[in-house]
């Protein structure tokens, strides 16, 4: 019997968390993973008990460049990994994170100072400032390859 690898297995799970995101401008998901076992996990939304982009729309700063512009309301995938395992004394030092999409340059920050060893992601996006910052940083980086989806490990 084949077995999907444990990278596929990870990324179907942060697939299925950016199902949960309730920012219109991008679904991301992200799983914290250490010796093999999730230990957090997260989605793109809006903070606690706060109105969701999908109730009231994107709160978007229109006089910046489309390149430049953000939704201000959502608090990414990768930073509400960090937030819970804060909240909760979940120690994430030598964690992997899987995401749907490459972080940003404010999230790969979060991530070093959290001690992530390494980042898995499926998409790009942005610019490469958040991907550089991590590999200055010794952070290992690297694009999921849907060619090896079903391999096993």
């Amino acid at each position: 019997m084949d077995r999907i690898s444990r990278d596929a297995m990870f990324m179907d799970i942060a697939l299925t968390l950016a199902e949960r995101s309730t920012c219109t401008r991008a679904q991301v998901g992200a799983v914290l993973v250490r010796d093999n076992r999730i230990i957090t996990t997260g989605y793109a939304g809006a903070p606690s008990s706060m109105p969701h982009c999908l109730d009231v729309g994107c709160d978007v700063k229109s006089h910046l460049a489309p390149e430049d512009q953000h939704c201000l309301r959502t608090v990414h995938a990768e930073a509400n990994v960090i937030a819970f395992a804060a909240k909760y004394g979940i120690k994430t030092e030598g964690a992997t994170l899987y995401c749907t999409h490459r972080p940003c340059e404010n999230c790969s920050k979060l991530l070093i100072n959290a001690g992530i060893r390494e980042v898995i992601y499926l998409s790009e996006y942005g610019d490469r400032a958040g991907l550089d910052l991590l590999v200055r940083a010794g952070v290992r980086v690297r694009s999921f390859d849907r060619a090896l989806w079903n391999g096993s490990d």
